[in-house]
């Protein structure tokens, strides 16, 4: 503890800069020990309040007072206002901001810091920056989305994806290309949501549109094209289907048109969808010596099948009557093997029979069509490559006993007789383990 020794007046010493005078005080005092310390006190009026600032030594504290005195006379009144650890610390900051190449005013500076602290919670902000360089790396190869899908169709095509699968995965990201002609990582998901939102087609065409899109985004994400966790397409919504489309079927009298119309080499396409429920994809990748005649089934290998699950399907007596014309045939039962020409020989063959074709409707009728045969829908689950509780939640146009038997009596002799309409029935109450 120190105290003064005495109150008599010293005439302080003057440092003068231009018209500014800082006084200098010499002061004594006693020390904790009974001794004395001499000490030099620089008078700072800035701010209208005189403070005093103690100097163990003259020279250190006349700096001091000519350091306020150039910022005082340079109109620097609240740098003169700064002690001189402030001062240093003003120093070393702007010597860091000289050394970083920055020019940016001190003041500014804080600014941003203090805002980032506010948006952060937490003064991390190097570990922020540091995260957002990681997501945005400043040298990410630029690549538009009709770039980034010819790669993902070429990786497609070269893993050997199915043929049905890559035509379908063209005609989508195609449209998505078209839609979108910037740079993968400038659309976002407002961009993304409003072209599905402007989709004049079924819930499930926009889900498939939608799954396209974001597989196309995962894509670009794994090659950093795009920042990792900025897929745009994640935080859309999601398109609900269930119950959303009804579920058409044929009549027998629709399906005997549609395979007199059909030429000889479509016969069997037809056929195969509707007396064995196969799906389309299906029948594009099946190869007729998967056509077991002789054996009456067709076998379903798992890299054919959709749910990569092998199963046989029993080949019905009228079935085997289409099938038998081709059986000396080789190779893919549908040639070309492309999906563009597989909807054009589908168009082709509804005008020439005048029946609208409905999407999926072969295998929605053998669904039920066999369902009412046979009364047992775990059975046709299996033969269909589906489970029991997507037949009863999907396929809900239900027909007769005696409606079934017309459909599976439809022969290649006189297909076009055949003119009965199905009635319509409760679900019949199936039992099954």
């Amino acid at each position: 503890m120190t105290k003064t020794l005495s109150k008599r007046k010293r005439k302080p010493d003057t440092v003068k800069v231009g018209s500014v005078a800082i006084k200098i005080y010499k002061r004594t005092r006693a020390t904790v020990t009974g001794g004395t310390r001499t000490i030099w006190e620089v008078a700072n009026h800035v701010g209208g309040r005189r403070r005093l600032q103690s100097f163990s030594d003259f020279a250190a504290a006349r700096d001091e007072a000519q350091r306020i005195g150039r910022l005082i006379s340079s109109g620097e009144t609240t740098a003169a206002g700064f002690r001189s650890t402030d001062a240093a610390s003003y120093g070393r900051a702007v010597e860091i901001l000289r050394d970083a190449g920055l020019d940016t005013p001190l003041e500014l500076v804080a600014a941003h810091y203090v805002e980032a602290v506010k948006i952060l919670g937490t003064d991390k902000i190097v570990a922020a920056a540091q995260d957002f360089i990681r997501r945005n790396p400043t040298e990410r190869p630029p690549r538009t989305v009709r770039q980034v899908a010819d790669e993902l169709i070429e990786l497609k095509t070269n893993r050997k994806a199915s043929a049905r699968y890559v035509e379908d995965l063209k005609l989508r990201l195609a449209k998505l290309a078209e839609r979108f002609s910037v740079n993968v990582d400038t659309v976002t998901t407002a961009d993304i949501q409003a072209w599905l939102d402007g989709m004049d087609a079924a819930p499930r065409t926009v889900r498939n549109f939608r799954q396209s899109a974001s597989g196309l985004f995962k894509f670009a994400e794994a090659r950093g094209y795009i920042a990792k966790g900025e897929n745009p397409v994640t935080a859309t919504e999601r398109i609900k289907t269930k119950n959303a489309e009804a579920i058409e079927i044929y009549s027998p009298g629709e399906l005997a048109r549609l395979l007199a119309a059909a030429p000889d080499s479509f016969k069997p396409v037809l056929a195969i969808q509707a007396f064995a429920g196969l799906r389309s994809a299906e029948v594009m990748r099946l190869d007729w010596q998967n056509v077991k005649l002789e054996r009456g089934h067709i076998e379903i290998t798992a890299a054919n099948a959709k749910t990569a699950s092998r199963r046989i399907v029993p080949i019905l007596p009228n079935l085997a009557g289409w099938l038998k014309p081709h059986a000396n045939k080789t190779g893919l039962l549908f040639q070309p093997n492309n999906l563009t020409a597989f909807n054009k020989k589908q168009n082709e063959t509804s005008v020439a029979a005048k029946v609208n074709w409905k999407a999926n409707a072969l295998r929605h009728s053998f669904i039920s069509y066999r369902v009412a045969q046979t009364q047992n829908v775990a059975q046709v689950a299996l033969e269909a490559g589906n489970s029991p509780a997507m037949i009863f939640g999907h396929y809900r146009e239900l027909v007769t006993a005696d409606d079934a038997k017309t459909w599976f009596a439809i022969a290649p002799e006189q297909p076009e007789n055949i003119v009965r309409t199905p009635s319509r029935v409760t679900m019949p109450k199936v039992q099954f383990d």
